[in-house]
């Protein structure tokens, strides 16, 4: 059984719903109990894009998701609250996949960096590419 919220615990927890339209007890609550300070600063500073700023709800979920599915962060949970709350604010599942196929540009790299290599080793022990 979760611990009870102290009041101003609750009192952050709203802010945050108030402030980013959702909330996720596995992700969040755990943190915010532990520390609270830290889980308002974190609130605080990953919320700065829907106080202040121009782009369109839609628009930000979509930079959210290109974020989780990075091949340097990857975010499954992340992604999965990003992607509900994209098509909330009226992404369309091709929208959705134009950022998937933007965001695997990144781990091309790892190709591009790595084949090369991989060929002069090859070549080095006479082997067959």
């Amino acid at each position: 059984m979760e611990k009870e919220l102290t009041p101003r615990q609750e009192e952050i927890k709203d802010k945050f719903i108030n402030l980013r339209g959702y909330w996720k007890e596995a992700a969040f609550g755990d943190l915010l109990r532990m520390d609270p300070d830290y889980f308002e600063a974190y609130m605080n500073f990953s919320s700065k894009p829907w106080i202040k700023g121009v782009l369109a709800p839609k628009i930000k979920e979509l930079i959210y998701i290109a974020i989780d599915t990075s091949c340097t962060h990857l975010h499954a949970k992340g992604t999965r609250v990003h992607i509900k709350n994209a098509l909330k604010y009226g992404a369309t599942k091709e929208e959705i996949m134009e950022v998937f196929e933007l965001v695997s540009i990144l781990g091309i790299h790892s190709v591009t960096m790595g084949l090369p290599i991989l060929v002069e080793e090859l070549k080095e022990l006479n082997q067959e590419i």
